[in-house]
């Protein structure tokens, strides 16, 4: 999918959310918050949660049509080094919003938002996308290589830090296992600026999952080759999630096809308002 047509997608989705909301001419923050005000209640905020070898760049597109939309955004900054300090990270945001809240992982944040969302009555749902959802007692990498598919352990580069190791995609790698729908001259940027994780966040144990009591959605990439698809499909299930999956999309799918990612959360926000 090109960028153009990215765009004009996304084009056609705020249109429609437009008519659903019942906004007439452009809808912005402002606007959406008079009329939230006025006649419905205030919509929750989304908060936003990268996972490994990414930023909260990564959600850009997303976060430009839930702000068109009237949504209040948070695109958290993932520590990435361990995962019950990043998931205490996630749920210090949560503490500091005082209405509704949609908790949205990608990748290794969904593991993040998994435990960041317990103890939380404020929040109405958990959208995965590429993510873990992983159940007590699991880890991140015990998931990855729950089913075959995954190209990513081969492709790791391990840089120790003192207290600890970090893992990098190798750059001449990212694309093929990372990235593999979005144009090469964009990839080498994203390998090139890359957060990478602590080792000890991606084998983190992960506490009692705020899934078995928070509804979720899930979002899942058919040529995902860092989380096989196996694997999304059998967390998905046994949290019960609604999912949808994206034919041809790579680990990146908020980044190549937003749009979908968008009406996952949009249906999360439908169903639980």
């Amino acid at each position: 999918m090109t960028i153009r047509s990215q765009r004009r997608g996304l084009s056609l989705l705020l249109a429609a959310l437009t008519v659903t909301l019942g906004v007439t001419g452009t809808v912005t923050p402002a606007s959406a918050a008079r009329t939230a005000t006025a006649s419905t209640p205030a919509k929750p905020t989304v908060v936003l949660v990268h996972g490994v070898f990414a930023d909260s760049s990564g959600w850009n597109s997303t976060i430009t049509a839930l702000q068109q939309a009237g949504f209040p955004v948070i695109a958290a900054a993932n520590p990435l080094r361990d995962l019950a300090g990043d998931a205490a990270y996630v749920s210090s945001i949560v503490d500091t919003i005082p209405g509704p809240v949609i908790l949205v992982g990608h990748s290794y944040g969904g593991a993040a938002i998994t435990n960041a969302a317990r103890g939380h009555d404020n929040v109405k749902a958990l959208v995965y996308v590429a993510a873990f959802a992983p159940d007590e007692g699991e880890t991140p990498l015990e998931l990855a290589g729950k089913f075959p598919g995954s190209k990513l352990p081969p492709s790791l580069v391990i840089r120790p830090y003192p207290g600890g190791k970090d893992g990098y995609i190798d750059p001449a790698k990212f694309r093929e296992v990372f990235a593999a729908d979005l144009p090469a001259r964009q990839t080498r940027l994203m390998a090139a600026t890359q957060r990478p994780s602590s080792v000890d966040g991606l084998s983190g144990l992960s506490g009692v999952p705020a899934w078995k009591s928070v509804p979720s959605w899930f979002v899942i990439p058919t040529a995902d080759n860092v989380i096989p698809p196996a694997v999304q499909r059998f967390m998905a299930k046994r949290a019960g999630g609604r999912v949808k999956e994206v034919a041809g999309a790579s680990h990146v799918v908020m980044m190549s096809r937003p749009d979908t990612v968008v009406r996952q959360i949009l249906a999360a926000h439908a169903a639980t308002r």
